[in-house]
């Protein structure tokens, strides 16, 4: 089949995604972009209601490489991918207890980022650096990945991804982007997040009827695929072995705690207007959860078709499978459908990213005196300057170089929740724990992904036992060890806690910017 045809579609669905991003922000703002204080510019002046958290919240968590890669790795690694659903079943339950609270003390004492919750609860500058800092490195590839969902959708439509087109037309869709968040802030992709909503459940109806019509049943699907792994031998199986029980436990409850400490799932929850909006999106969050469920199922469907993927690039299973069942022009809707996934996710994490160094990082420590307005200036400039780097890195090195990146950064990001979750409490632990805790957490689990040459599960070996396990939770673990055990030592030896248990507005909110 041509590839014209669904080319041409899948382009006027990113144009019509990218006019919406351009012109419907700026009717939200009133035609004049937004206001002078950082607030209003990447938290929508904290004015969303349910269905734009919902829509916002589920196209930054559910990004386009979540609809890609879970599938790739039902398609190539059989049951083990679908640990993914637990994993985002406990994202629903964790995000209706925490995110209300932190969001309402987000609005109460004038946070933006979650950095300055931390700088006020334990009254430490470089705890709340530790915390800026991570969310950036960490935020950082995980942007690049997205562009591995439009790159699978280059390749497919025989676009060269890795040629002179497929850079050209990737900097063509993330300037659009830069330009749209730029001036409009968190606003540009709220309006793109509801477009990627509709065209994601229309994709997963359409696609799943077309399975349904082609390939049969998902009762015949699992038989068949199931018979498929069987003779082709290996390690892969429909049903994981028991032994990798441990291994599949520790990722999904690893991988769903690591996500509420990524600094643009926090800002999403702290632009919405108040604790029942998150408490009802957090409950219909399940609604992307089905549609990730099917579009694992999609994964087996696509190893029944007999699709096949260039070795390692198991992320074009679905496109792939697109192509082959769907006529031309539906074909570039749904892969249309793709890309507009990636470019939600993207300008959440590039505005996120960006307001955490413009808040803790050049206010606290390089120009303390500045400006509402300045601020606010220094997170645009640097939003445009992640989303460059990033579409730099994505460009210049291997795809499997920013997944290992992102695979060690949600390592990292990991070790910044104790301070964020344990902030919540009426007494907190002393924030030299925390900085402790934080750096051996940081240096465990950075050696044990080294060690298993940049895999996010691990071999541990106690005598008998020998488990795989995720390194994530093990770097948890020691680092919620030590500030156990140092917390109690260090209150008894009279070290100072600094305003550790009160919070009150910092300078920031108090000058609407500028803070202490």
């Amino acid at each position: 089949m041509s590839n014209l045809a669904p080319a041409i579609t899948c382009a006027a669905v990113v144009c019509v995604a990218s006019v919406i991003a351009l012109r419907s922000a700026r009717i939200t703002s009133g035609g004049t972009g937004v206001r002078a204080d950082l607030e209003d510019w990447a938290l929508a002046d904290r004015r969303q209601g349910s269905g734009l958290v919902w829509c916002l919240l589920g196209g930054t968590v559910y990004t386009a490489y979540t609809f890609t890669a879970v599938p790739g790795a039902v398609f190539t690694s059989g049951g083990i991918g679908f640990y993914a659903l637990p994993y985002t079943v406990i994202i629903c339950a964790i995000a209706f207890v925490l995110l209300p609270r932190l969001a309402k003390t987000a609005r109460a004492h004038g946070h933006v980022t979650v950095a300055d919750f931390v700088r006020v609860r334990y009254g430490s500058p470089l705890l709340a650096l530790a915390v800026a800092l991570t969310g950036i490195f960490a935020t950082m590839p995980y942007i690049a990945l997205q562009l591995l969902g439009l790159r699978a959708v280059l390749s497919v439509l025989g676009i060269g991804a890795d040629g002179l087109a497929g850079d050209v037309a990737l900097t063509v869709v993330f300037a659009v982007l830069a330009v749209s968040t730029y001036r409009y802030g968190l606003r540009a992709p709220t309006l793109v997040s509801v477009v990627k909503a509709v065209l994601v459940v229309g994709s997963t109806l359409a696609i799943g009827a077309l399975v349904l019509a082609e390939l049969g049943s998902p009762a015949d699907l699992f038989t068949r695929a199931g018979a498929a792994f069987g003779a082709a031998g290996g390690t892969s199986a429909l049903v994981p072995d028991p032994s990798l029980a441990p291994a599949y436990i520790s990722l999904a409850v690893g991988s769903a705690l690591a996500l509420f400490a990524f600094p643009h799932v926090l800002m999403v929850a702290f632009s919405a207007r108040n604790g029942r909006v998150l408490r009802r999106s957090s409950v219909t969050l399940h609604g992307w959860t089905a549609m990730l469920a099917l579009f694992a199922l999609f994964g087996i469907a696509a190893l029944v078709s007999g699709v096949r993927p260039p070795p390692g690039r198991s992320e074009l299973a679905i496109p792939l499978l697109v192509l082959d069942l769907a006529p031309g022009w539906a074909a570039g809707l749904l892969l249309g459908a793709i890309v507009v996934a990636a470019l939600v996710p993207a300008a959440v994490m590039s505005i996120g990213a960006a307001t955490l160094f413009a808040r803790n990082v050049y206010l606290e420590f390089v120009n303390p005196t500045a400006t509402a307005a300045q601020v606010t200036r220094m997170a645009r400039l640097m939003s445009l300057i992640v989303k460059v780097g990033a579409l730099a890195f994505a460009l210049g090195v291997r795809d499997q170089a920013a997944i290992n990146l992102h695979l060690l950064g949600a390592v990292w990001v990991l070790q910044i929740l104790p301070a964020i979750v344990l902030g919540l409490r009426q007494r907190t632990p002393h924030r030299i724990s925390l900085l402790t805790g934080w750096l051996l957490g940081m240096v465990v689990g950075t050696v044990l992904v080294n060690r298993a040459g940049f895999s996010s599960l691990v071999r541990l070996s106690f005598g008998p036992v020998d488990v795989q396990v995720y390194a994530g939770v093990v770097g948890l673990a020691v680092n919620l060890a030590v500030v156990g055990l140092t917390s109690p030592l260090l209150d008894r030896l009279g070290v100072p806690r600094g305003l550790s248990g009160v919070l009150r507005p910092t300078g920031v909110a108090s000058r609407n910017g500028a803070t202490s």
